[in-house]
């Protein structure tokens, strides 16, 4: 086929961008924002309110059975998962409940997933645990108390301090346990609020900054505070939480120098447990595209547990420690303490935070997976109205959970009325079983959180996978995992995202650069250290920069470039200014002043090149320092004899540079200072070299 070589590539004729003035760009907006019409009154509706959208086209037929299905199951490991979690919020199993039956109902009414499962997080949980611990110890409570309550297998009571929880919620003198979910209602009530806000003034792209590894390294360095946290609970040891940095190191060392105290009852509760529910999860693995339906290990375990524990009385026996009375019925609605909420402004930040990550990355992930689109902005509306609306109602902190998430996606779950079969579950148990969980061991609902952190624990077998596709995110993944887990889970997420950045930044200060060939019989150009059969071009340089120029890595773009082409035009000037003045000291006639201006003429002409072409194809953007930058090569390379010319940039970069004026007053050498393709600027250099040698005397 016959090598066609086109001409240079003319300057593309840019369109006009007319762009409006402030003033009425605010006028429009404030005009589309603030007009109200029947229509728009109705689709502001709709979309605040999908299900008012999606429920009047329910194909009973075709959905019903899945959705049924998959919110009965999801219910059922929902209850024992909703009591066990209030371990690690330091409250009482009752709120668990309360805030998975709101959450789901909620989240039907404003979610625009179909698959999402909202409620109870073992990750929200622990963070909510340690601000209601710090603050119920800042208050003088004793953590170590325990709950003293003597309540019948049928929920009668035999004495009145269970019900310290629904009277002195209407006192002014507030116990212990009234506190701590006074100070989980208005941390939820903020955190609902923070999300709220974020909704509404768009600032949604906080999630970007939230990495996969991160995120992942994150919940595992949690995972290993959760641990750590219900350890005690499996030896039957009462140790309370550590207040401040170190939990996992704290605690672990507390709980060796208490292992003489080990309730053996309880340990070995913990290890039939936990046997039980790691071969139901094994079994579910291996048999997964066998099952139809999720074993209900966790609820086995919890009845057969509880009935056990009942009947042979392990509390009155052998001391094992006890969930106690869950009281029936729902407590009258309460607004949150707002006197609690400048003590709590900080530590709800975080909890808004990722309680938004990780229900809008499962919402995007389930819908991809099954075909359809949510909004990110209206799910941010829903969780945070799942948060505000509950902290009414005894509630804390939710988010999307994951392995329940997919639980419904497995068992054929269709639309958002699998939640509320979950959400009815879960009334059926507060308002007639409750009272049944009264014996379940507290060792018994330990277990069911460790194992069920099975999944975030495995991450560390994919370390080595990780390191061997990107150290970067390898490392990343290992400093939030272990700032997490050893400093605090707060801590570590801060950790996380600033170290993330930095890496991003120190990316872009040591880039990737190179010279370029071009390849054989085409109009493209490779970098020369990673093709070989590149073709070089003669006396031309081509160097490529692959990252944004701006004055965290403006020097390193320089030194990299003198490297490169083997030129440094300061050091060129000297070296022919000592020639020079060498050669004037050696002449001491006219004529050997110009024997003398001979020899530097070709002191000049010896250069392996006389032009530099700068790759900008991969230069995003480029600050008053890259301009800068540009202009002083410009100017340094031509005192020595070399051209410098731009190839490739894009639109953003070449305005900054035109209002820099780079190109002369009008920009009137831009035709001879920038191309639009790197072979245009090889043709326009080669070309200028064939007519200045041809218009040279010989």
């Amino acid at each position: 086929m016959e090598d066609v070589k086109p001409l240079p590539t003319g300057l593309l004729d840019r369109k006009v961008q007319q762009k409006k003035g402030t003033v009425e760009t605010v006028k429009a907006k404030l005009h589309q924002k603030l007009s109200c019409s029947v229509p728009k009154v109705k689709r502001t509706l709709t979309d605040f309110f999908p299900v008012v959208l999606w429920l009047p086209k329910y194909k009973l037929k075709e959905y019903v059975w899945g959705d049924l299905m998959s919110g009965l199951i999801v219910g059922i490991i929902l209850v024992p998962q909703a009591i066990a979690y209030c371990l690690l919020a330091g409250l009482e199993p009752v709120y668990g409940l309360y805030t998975s039956f709101f959450s789901n109902i909620i989240y039907f009414i404003l979610g625009t997933s179909r698959h999402v499962s909202v409620g109870i997080f073992s990750l929200m949980s622990l963070m909510v645990g340690q601000v209601v611990d710090r603050e119920v110890y800042l208050a003088g409570f004793d953590l170590s108390e325990d709950s003293k309550r003597s309540t019948g297998w049928n929920g009668t009571e035999d004495n009145t301090t269970s019900g310290e929880i629904f009277m002195k919620s209407f006192d002014m003198e507030c116990g212990k346990e009234c506190y701590a979910i006074s100070i989980a209602t208005a941390l939820t009530f903020l955190t609902g609020t923070y999300q709220i806000l974020m909704a509404v003034f768009r600032l949604g792209f906080v999630s970007v900054y939230l990495s996969a590894p991160m995120l992942d390294g994150f919940a595992t360095g949690a995972s290993c505070t959760i641990l750590t946290v219900q350890a005690k609970y499996l030896l039957g040891l009462k140790i309370p939480r550590h207040q401040g940095y170190g939990t996992v190191l704290v605690t672990w060392i507390n709980i060796f120098k208490n292992i003489h105290k080990t309730n053996f009852c309880d340990m070995i509760t913990s290890a039939i447990c936990i046997t039980m529910l790691l071969a139901g999860k094994e079994l579910q693995d291996r048999y997964k595209n066998r099952l139809r339906i999720p074993l209900p290990t966790e609820l086995v375990v919890v009845v057969v547990a509880t009935t056990v524990s009942h009947f042979a009385d392990l509390s009155g026996q052998y001391s094992s420690g006890i969930s106690g009375s869950i009281p029936t019925g729902f407590i009258p609605p309460k607004v949150p303490d707002f006197g609690l909420m400048p003590r709590l402004v900080i530590d709800a930040i975080p909890l808004a935070v990722i309680s938004f990550a990780f229900t809008v990355s499962l919402s995007e992930m389930f819908a991809k997976k099954n075909g359809y689109t949510v909004r990110p902005n209206q799910e941010m509306l829903a969780i945070g109205l799942c948060n505000i609306v509950p902290s009414f109602f005894h509630s804390f902190t939710t988010s999307a959970a994951l392995a329940k998430t997919m639980v419904k996606d497995s068992t054929g779950c269709q639309t958002q009325v699998s939640s509320v079969v979950s959400a009815l579950v879960v009334l059926l148990v507060l308002l007639f079983l409750a009272p049944f969980f009264y014996s379940l061991q507290k060792c018994v609902l330990a277990c069911i959180i460790i194992v069920s952190l099975r999944g975030a624990l495995h991450k560390f077998r994919d370390v080595p996978a990780l390191w061997r596709l990107s150290k970067i995110d390898a490392v990343v993944w290992m400093v939030t995992m272990c700032s997490s887990a050893l400093i605090s889970v707060e801590i570590g997420l801060v950790v996380g995202v600033v170290f993330s950045m930095l890496c991003v930044v120190a990316q872009t200060q040591n880039p990737k650069v190179s010279l370029l060939g071009q390849i054989e019989n085409t109009n493209h150009y490779e970098d020369m250290d990673n093709y070989n059969h590149l073709v070089s071009i003669p006396k031309v340089k081509i160097f490529r920069f692959q990252a944004p120029l701006y004055y965290a890595n403006k020097d390193f773009f320089l030194k990299s470039l003198y490297k490169a082409v083997e030129l440094e035009p300061f050091l060129e000037k000297n070296r022919r200014k000592k020639i020079e003045k060498r050669a004037k000291d050696m002449v001491t006639s006219r004529t050997d002043k110009e024997n003398g201006d001979a020899s530097i003429n070709l002191i000049v002409s010896e250069l392996e090149f006389h032009t530099i072409i700068l790759d900008c194809s991969s230069i995003s953007f480029i600050d008053t320092t890259g301009i800068s930058t540009f202009k002083g090569l410009l100017k340094e390379y031509k005192e020595v004899g070399v051209n410098v010319i731009l190839a490739c940039c894009n639109t953003t970069v070449l305005d900054s540079l035109k209002r820099s004026s780079f190109f002369g007053p009008d920009d009137k050498e831009m035709h001879t200072l920038f191309f639009h393709t790197v072979h245009s600027a090889v043709l326009f250099t080669t070309h200028s070299t064939v007519a200045l040698d041809s218009t040279t005397p010989v």
